[in-house]
């Protein structure tokens, strides 16, 4: 009897929905706007990106980015042209942001993060909130629980 193992498949990020070039501004503009380090502006959005892709490619408008993830859509959005480019080149559509249309709740970031990672995306847990080790308020400031 052979026993084959399976080659475990790259997950996807969502750095790699955009030019180099344009991450790094986003990422720079994200870090500046809202004080964080540069490391930690990469990772929100990375996790931005690849929430946006799935919310625009599955019309999922019930979707939330966790409070951590939202300045990544934030800068996107803020580099209005790139962004309605972005968004005509991967749906047909501009997606567009209405700040606090949902209820940010721990089940609710929960699904969102489980419908990335279904994508095949890679989800940074500890930005939504969803790290075992999660203790407030370091984790995420989302909703109740956490």
């Amino acid at each position: 009897m052979t026993t084959t193992l399976e080659t475990p498949t790259a997950l996807r990020c969502g750095r790699d929905l955009v030019r180099p070039e344009l991450f790094a501004r986003l990422a720079a503009f994200c870090a500046e706007e809202y004080g964080q380090e540069r490391v930690l502006a990469e990772r929100v959005m990375d996790q931005a990106l690849a929430f946006l892709k799935v919310m625009g490619d599955d019309r999922a408008f019930d979707m939330t980015p966790s409070e951590t993830v939202d300045p990544g859509w934030h800068s996107f959005v803020l580099h209005t042209q790139a962004y309605a480019a972005w968004c005509e080149e991967q749906f047909g559509y501009f997606l567009g942001h209405e700040p606090k249309a949902a209820v940010r709740t721990r089940p609710l970031i929960g699904s969102v993060a489980e419908r990335i990672k279904a994508a095949g995306f890679f989800v940074d847990e500890r930005l939504w909130g969803a790290a075992k080790e999660c203790n407030p308020p370091a984790c995420c400031g989302d909703g109740d629980g956490c």
